[in-house]
């Protein structure tokens, strides 16, 4: 019931604001529960997602320093939102959304990057879709990247990709994960083609972009150090036999 209202408020206020959306390929989305995925790059192009695949209803992942404040605590809880620890995912951020999308009732969203000022994806929406045994769906968001850009008027645009259905057989190794990694990228950059053939995405706020990006570089640094550390543990010893 409150998720139905505030949505109905939703509309009406990026209505007013923005005007109406175009949407297209609306008919590519799937009977049942499903992930929509998608690059984020406002923090409400899950609204304007939810909003263009109504009359279906979701779920969100949400960073859990939202539930700090008691008022967005409320709103969150009673919009099907539940919180994830983005440094420190625990396995309830795979249990959690799992079991809502095999309730039957909800989809869910799940940004694959994580966060709108990273690039990089990360493997839990294909771990969720093949567990849930449900497809994801590729979608983009074009328009303005801030609230008060939504006051210009420049009109945003949704666009749905064809569902990417996960085997249950499929090994989400590093191998098959980055073959889906490439399989979403993928359609991200159709579906902005097709909306804008000149698109090209600049995060508007460039010092928690670069905050990301070297922090990300050194994540893999440290990886791959620890990772030859380990190799250089492992490696069998070499013995020499030789005769006195």
């Amino acid at each position: 019931m409150f998720y139905s209202f505030i949505r109905v408020v939703a509309r009406i206020i990026l209505l007013i604001v923005n005007g109406r959306p175009k949407i297209t390929h609306k008919d590519r989305l799937p009977e049942g529960t499903y992930i929509l995925v998608g690059p984020h790059r406002t923090w409400f192009d899950p609204i304007y997602y939810a909003l263009a695949a109504s009359p279906r209803k979701f779920s969100f992942m949400t960073k859990k320093e939202l539930f700090k404040n008691p008022i967005i605590r409320f709103v969150l809880n009673h919009a099907n939102a539940y919180p994830v620890d983005r440094d420190h995912p625990g396995p309830s951020a795979i249990k959690t959304p799992v079991k809502i999308l095999k309730q039957g009732e909800l989809s869910t969203i799940i940004f694959p990057s994580g966060t709108r000022h990273s690039s990089e994806m990360k493997g839990g929406a294909t771990v969720i879709a093949k567990l849930a045994g449900v497809p994801l769906v590729p979608t983009v968001y074009q328009g303005p990247l801030t609230f008060m850009g939504l006051f210009s008027r420049k009109r945003v645009k949704i666009s749905f990709g064809e569902p990417i259905y996960i085997d249950r057989k499929f090994k989400t190794d590093d191998a098959g994960q980055q073959q889906i990694d490439q399989q979403m990228q993928a359609a991200f950059d159709a579906l902005d083609k097709e909306i804008d053939p000149s698109f090209h995405y600049v995060d508007p706020n460039h010092k928690l972009y670069e905050e990301y990006q070297q922090k990300q570089a050194a994540e893999k640094t440290e990886e791959k150090v620890e990772a030859e550390h380990l190799a250089e543990l492992t490696k069998p010893e070499v013995h020499n036999n030789r005769k006195s």
